[in-house]
C-alpha cells in the first residue's frame, strides 16, 4: 500500500507546476551524449510526450553532433574548428543540411509520435534568418572566418505557434538562410534561445552532459540550484563559468533579460530529468532567473 500512496504524493506534488504552467510554451534545446543512444532518445521524447499531454505547449530545438561527425568522416571530409565553432564549407553545409533536417529531425519527431503524442519537423532555415558570423581574432587581429555559419537575425514564429495551437510538437533544426539565399548551421543553443526569445516562452532548458552549473566542476555536490542575474558576470570573472558552458550561460542570461521567466540548464543523462526540473519542488539543475 506504502508504494501506492508514494507514486500519489508524486502525483500531488507535480499538480501546482502543471495548473502553472498549462498553456504555456516551454524551449527544449537537446544535445549532448544522450543524443547518442536510442535509449535516451526515447526517454527525453517521453518526457517531451508528458508535457504536451499534461497542457504545456513543448517545442524542441535539437543538434547534431556526433552524427555529422561521423557523417562527415563517411564523406572523407575532415573536421575543423575555430574557437568552438565548426567550420562549414559547402562539402560541410550538405553534409549538416542532410544529417539534421533528413535523419535526426524526422527520427525524433517519430519517437513523440511513437509516444501518442502528435509531432512535426521544421526545418530551421524555413523560419530563420542569419548573417553569416564574423570575428576577430583576439591575439593577431586577424578576421575569423567559419564559412556557412550563422547568427541568428530574425525567427517567423508563425509556423510554429501553428503547431503549438493545434496541439503539434515542433522539432526545429538549428538551420538558417542568409542574405545571400544560401543555408546557414547555427550553433544549436543560439537557435533555441533566439527561437524561446521570438516565441516569449515561459522556459527555456538546455539538456547537456552535466548536472548543471558547479563550483567545483568536480565535485557534483557543489551544483548551484538557482542563481539570479545580477551574479553571473562575478562568477564569470572567477572562472566558475567557463568553456563550453558559458555560451550556454549567456543564452540563458539573454533570454531571461528578453522577458522569458526561468531558463535551466539539466543534466540529459539523469532518466527523466526535464520533468524532475519542471514538476518537483527541488529541481535538479541551475536555473536562471531575474
Amino acid at each position: 500500500m506504502e508504494k501506492f500512496i508514494e507514486k500519489a504524493s508524486v502525483l500531488i506534488e507535480a499538480l501546482p507546476y502543471i495548473q502553472q504552467f498549462r498553456g504555456e510554451t516551454v524551449v527544449v534545446k537537446l544535445g549532448g551524449s544522450i543524443m547518442e543512444t536510442e535509449e535516451g532518445y526515447r526517454r527525453i521524447m517521453q518526457d517531451i510526450a508528458f508535457m504536451e499531454c499534461v497542457g504545456l505547449r513543448p517545442v524542441v530545438v535539437h543538434g547534431g553532433g556526433k552524427a555529422i561527425s561521423r557523417a562527415m568522416k563517411a564523406e572523407g571530409i575532415a573536421p575543423n574548428f575555430v574557437q568552438g565553432l565548426r567550420v562549414t564549407d559547402e562539402a560541410t553545409i550538405r553534409v549538416v543540411e542532410q544529417v539534421l533536417n533528413h535523419g535526426v529531425n524526422p527520427h525524433l519527431a517519430g519517437i513523440i509520435q511513437a509516444f501518442h503524442s502528435k509531432a512535426r519537423g521544421i526545418h530551421g532555415e524555413d523560419i530563420i534568418r542569419v548573417d553569416k558570423m564574423e570575428g576577430t581574432d583576439p591575439e593577431t587581429g586577424e578576421t575569423l572566418d567559419w564559412g556557412y555559419v550563422g547568427q541568428v537575425v530574425q525567427v517567423d514564429v508563425e509556423p510554429v505557434r501553428a503547431y503549438l495551437r493545434s496541439d503539434i510538437v515542433p522539432v526545429i533544426t538549428p538551420l538558417g538562410k542568409g542574405p545571400d539565399g544560401k543555408l546557414y548551421n547555427i550553433n544549436a543553443d543560439d537557435a533555441a534561445t533566439a527561437i524561446a526569445c521570438a516565441l516569449n516562452a515561459r522556459k527555456l532548458v538546455f539538456l547537456t552532459d552535466v548536472p548543471g552549473l558547479l563550483l567545483d566542476p568536480e565535485d557534483k555536490s557543489t551544483l548551484i540550484s538557482s542563481l539570479h542575474l545580477d551574479e553571473v558576470d562575478e562568477l564569470i570573472e572567477r572562472g566558475v563559468i567557463s568553456g563550453g558552458m558559458l555560451p550556454k550561460i549567456n543564452g540563458m542570461v539573454g533570454a531571461v533579460k528578453s522577458g522569458i521567466r526561468k531558463a535551466h540548464i539539466i543534466d540529459s543523462s539523469l532518466p527523466h530529468s526535464l520533468l524532475l526540473e519542471l514538476f518537483t519542488t527541488e529541481g535538479v539543475g541551475t536555473e536562471i532567473t531575474k
